[in-house]
């Protein structure tokens, strides 16, 4: 069983041994699209659970549940899902978490623990924990995995592996909660962040939504001109544009809720490109050159 995990504060990784069990009597998971379901496969894989309860809006979704080997029961209600858990993931939207969390805080047991994988922390964190009954936590997660591709029948239980996954406390959070948040997403092979919501809405800004920001700008300025020109892209233009195809409506809750720090990401982004632009347009190709080196530089320290 697995016992430790990698710990980081604010950005800096810091290997960090922490006896906490990453086992949990019951988990339940609230809307098991690829990253629920991802989650339900990965920890059934791992014995991380010893039940395993889901709840989906949609009837159908429950029905798809209740055949998985990964599911061990599915309710009609988070309410009656949530019964007798002592780990809930809620993994909706980023605009319905909070609600969620609120609705089901009062029908859990003392000790249990409320997370999410939500990409903005800061307003969430903070209205979710202050409606918590006593003995009830909230812990903020955002495990950085994921596809442009949604929905259940993409889940794989190695989706988390070799990602990194912010777990985002508040000053007054249990600390045992918060270890074992942390457990939970290191036994599913991630490597764990901890830091406060607001940092993590700043380095998600520049890390997560200002590259999906640029794909989708390149994508609606070729849309544009002329629409004979994609036929003939190669791989650069997919692999640049890929998370262009995420969805719309998640996109904009994201832009809702972390709308300064994007707005400071992209200002810093456009005082680069301006940057940039001044020294082609002076045909100073040294230091272009001396760009693109430290951009290659900067892409193959990703890998």
């Amino acid at each position: 069983m697995y016992t430790g995990f990698r710990l980081a504060y604010a950005s800096v990784p810091v290997a960090t041994p922490v006896p906490m069990s990453s086992h949990f009597s019951q988990i339940t998971i609230l809307a098991p699209g690829l990253l629920g379901a991802s989650l339900a496969i990965g920890a059934r894989e791992r014995e991380l659970a010893g039940r395993i309860c889901i709840w989906a809006r949609r009837e159908e979704v429950r029905a798809k549940c209740a055949a998985q080997p990964w599911c061990d029961s599915v309710a009609d209600s988070p309410e009656a899902a949530c019964e007798g858990s002592d780990l809930v993931v809620i993994c909706t939207p980023v605009e319905t978490i909070h609600r969620l969390a609120r609705r089901v805080a009062g029908t859990l047991k003392a000790g249990a623990i409320i997370t999410d994988v939500g990409s903005t922390k800061g307003q969430l964190c903070r209205l979710s924990h202050a409606v918590m009954p006593e003995g009830v936590h909230f812990v903020g997660s955002h495990p950085m995995a994921g596809s442009e591709k949604s929905g259940m029948e993409y889940a794989r239980g190695d989706l988390f592996r070799k990602r990194s996954c912010f777990v985002t406390p508040l000053e007054d959070s249990d600390p045992v909660a918060v270890e074992r948040v942390c457990a939970l997403w290191a036994a599913l092979g991630m490597d764990v962040v901890r830091t406060a919501p607001e940092l993590h809405d700043r380095i998600v800004a520049n890390i997560s939504h200002l590259p999906h920001f640029m794909a989708t700008i390149a994508c609606n300025w070729l849309a544009r001109n002329d629409p004979e020109w994609k036929n003939w892209a190669g791989p650069g233009l997919r692999d640049t544009t890929r998370v262009a195809a995420g969805s719309p409506d998640m996109w904009r809750a994201i832009s809702e809720q972390n709308r300064e720090e994007i707005l400071r990401a992209l200002d810093g982004f456009r005082a680069e490109l301006d940057h940039t632009r001044v020294v082609l347009e002076q045909g100073r190709y040294e230091e272009l050159h001396s760009l693109f080196a430290s951009g290659k530089v900067y892409r193959e320290s990703l890998d």
